[in-house]
């Protein structure tokens, strides 16, 4: 089999105990990626930048996920003081350019998720080996978040000098990729998840948001108090990721709507693996609710709709353009605003009896991208 290395933040639930900070959504689409080119005749080695979140020192190390698929991380350090945090970045950077310089080798393909940190020694590298570069872009950041001068430019002077690439939209491909290089699209994770014939069995209608707790993107908050303007017939429930401040203000408002409503609104953690798919197959309605005016969402896909259907619940969406110009777009159902009075709305009014059935187009979606992929990387 031919080997490919896979750049990315990328960690398992297996290693939690090092606490390498990484995001869940990133690792799940990044394991069906590698997933698809264990299709296409590759043997997969996922390289992660992902750094220690706990004080102390953690080696690097291979570990095998399956026959075909394994990841490497490298070794992360994280001081307690000032200085040694301050030493902690400079190691940190350090371990990206060492890993770069000796690993990548001249007209070698390799596939890299497109990240801040690494840009800088990319493109030194890119410079003098000149190997080829497969691009997984799946926002602009300086779109997202506020970054300096020097890494706008280099982001964009990354994204000229990828090989090909892979985008989620549309939309995303004409700003960035003005050569019509080669391309693919994979809007999330088209992993169809067999019926685990689970239930909450307590005659409800459950709805969940599974998401970043962030409030500066506003879907979290949004989902719960639309909780207001819903009877006893539903549970909202919320999992998701945050600091420990989100976390509190999370609760503090799950308590002001629940004295406001007979709904049931409830936290019920961060899930992983086997255990959120079950937890989701569970709820029939899956809420994306997001700041439909923030600027990242004409190029940036929420994957959660994906990861929603591939279990077999109906999706309720604030409209956005790149749902709309997207292969499910007639599959959901829409709110005009992201306000909770519009997503209570929406929620209220899809027939729970009809025969939506969202599996077969992620079906459709993984057979296009699985053949789509290998042209990307045989540039």
């Amino acid at each position: 089999m031919k080997k490919i290395k896979y750049i990315g933040f990328y960690d398992r639930k297996e290693n939690e105990a090092e606490k390498r900070i990484f995001s869940p959504a990133a690792t799940s689409k990044m394991d069906y990626i590698a997933e698809s080119l264990v299709e296409n005749g590759y043997e997969v080695e996922i390289v992660s930048f992902s750094a220690t979140g706990l004080p102390g020192y953690f080696p690097g190390k291979k570990v095998a996920i399956h026959k075909h698929i394994s990841y490497r991380l490298m070794p992360t350090y994280l001081g307690k003081n000032f200085f040694e945090k301050v030493f902690s970045m400079i190691f940190f950077r350090f371990q990206i350019f060492k890993y770069l310089l000796l690993n990548i080798n001249k007209n070698e393909t390799v596939l890299v998720y497109h990240t801040l940190e690494a840009m800088l020694p990319l493109l030194i590298l890119k410079f003098f080996r000149k190997f080829s570069l497969v691009l997984e872009v799946e926002e602009i950041y300086q779109n997202a978040v506020s970054i300096s001068w020097l890494r706008r430019k280099l982001e964009f002077a990354l994204f000229k000098k990828a090989s090909s690439y892979i985008f989620p939209t549309e939309m995303l491909s004409d700003k960035i990729n003005k050569d019509k290089k080669p391309y693919s699209i994979i809007c999330g994770t088209y992993r169809v998840e067999h019926d685990r014939d689970v239930s909450f069995k307590d005659g409800r209608i459950h709805c969940i948001y599974a998401g970043t707790l962030d409030s500066h993107k506003g879907g979290c908050q949004a989902a719960v108090a639309s909780a207001e303007f819903l009877d006893e017939k539903y549970h909202l429930h919320i999992l998701g990721f945050g600091s420990k401040e989100e976390k509190k203000d999370l609760l503090n408002l799950i308590d002001t709507i629940s004295n406001k409503t007979r709904c049931k609104v409830t936290y019920d953690g961060l899930l992983s693996g086997e255990e959120y798919i079950q937890f989701i197959q569970r709820c029939q309605i899956g809420l994306s609710a997001q700041n439909p005016n923030a600027e990242f969402n004409d190029t940036s896909f929420p994957s959660k709709v994906l990861s929603y259907m591939a279990n077999g619940l109906r999706v309720v969406s604030v409209r956005i353009k790149v749902l709309e110009h997207s292969p499910v777009n007639n599959l959901l159902f829409y709110c005009e605003k992201n306000d909770p009075e519009q997503i209570a709305k929406a929620i209220r009014q899809i027939d729970m009896n009809d025969n939506y059935e969202g599996r077969e187009t992620i079906k459709m979606l993984d057979e296009k991208f699985v053949s789509q992929i290998k042209n990307v990387l045989e540039v």
